[in-house]
């Protein structure tokens, strides 16, 4: 896909790898590039800097998401480009609280699955879309002190994958974004964590992985390429590999 001329909405706008996204896709000439956020401000911030429209919306509410593309759509056109962004995380194992893993269900993964589900109508009626789905390289691999996060990001691989071969044929093109440490506000205060063992990557470096992986129509976005040899030392031998993450996890958990 080429980004000229394109509708795009980007979720979690308001900083980080959304904040570079949306000024990407302005620079690459997209018809409009709608900023959402949790955080109205900050989304208003983004957009009124690069002239685009903002909205303020919940993407652990599926009310919110279908609000947001419903009124994007009325107010500025079709959404070529559906970039689901937003995400959260926090450690811990399986004794947190239920309240959080339900967010961050709903974050990480529902969020994708709502997009999916206002989205697909309407782009198969148009003959295609496009969706750029956040995850992380933890969805491939794991991560370290926080098995909310990893499990949530392995299920939000799982759906794109799902997506992309249940709906290649309807013209829908589906790309996952799986990097590594990202300098972002998820990442404030543990720039030298297990994530950033491959070096943190700035915002902008991910934008462009992006956008080279949309106009390729590629499925697997990692800005980060160890994590090719990783998944691979992975599915080579298992046990091997899950001794290697017990020895991450003794350096980085103490």
């Amino acid at each position: 896909m080429d980004i000229a001329g394109k509708g795009i909405v980007v979720t979690g706008a308001a900083s980080g790898i959304g904040k570079a996204l949306a000024e990407r896709f302005v620079a690459d000439g997209a018809q409009f590039v709608a900023c959402a956020d949790l955080d109205g401000e900050g989304a208003n911030a983004v957009a009124g800097a690069i002239g685009q429209p903002a909205f303020t919306c919940d993407v652990s509410r599926e009310e919110e998401i279908r609000s947001l593309i419903e009124t994007v759509e009325a107010e500025h056109g079709p959404i070529d480009l559906f970039c689901s962004n937003a995400g959260i995380g926090f450690g811990g194992g399986a004794e947190v609280a239920n309240e959080k893993w339900q967010l961050i269900w709903e974050v990480n993964v529902m969020a994708h699955v709502w997009a999916a589900r206002h989205m697909i109508p309407r782009m198969v009626a148009r003959g295609g879309g496009y969706l750029l789905n956040t995850s992380s390289a933890a969805g491939l691999l794991s991560q370290v002190g926080s098995a909310p996060y990893a499990v949530t990001k392995h299920a939000a691989v799982g759906l794109a994958e799902w997506l992309a071969l249940t709906h290649g044929d309807d013209g829908i093109k589906v790309s996952v974004l799986c990097p590594q440490a990202v300098r972002t506000k998820m990442t404030a205060g543990n720039e030298e964590g297990v994530a950033s063992i491959d070096g943190m990557m700035e915002p902008p470096d991910v934008a462009d992985a992006c956008v080279r992986a949309i106009a390729e129509e590629t499925f697997l976005v990692l800005p980060h390429p160890e994590v090719v040899e990783y998944m691979r030392k992975k599915t080579e031998n298992y046990d091997r590999w899950i001794g290697g993450m017990r020895k991450l996890n003794r350096a980085y958990q103490g």
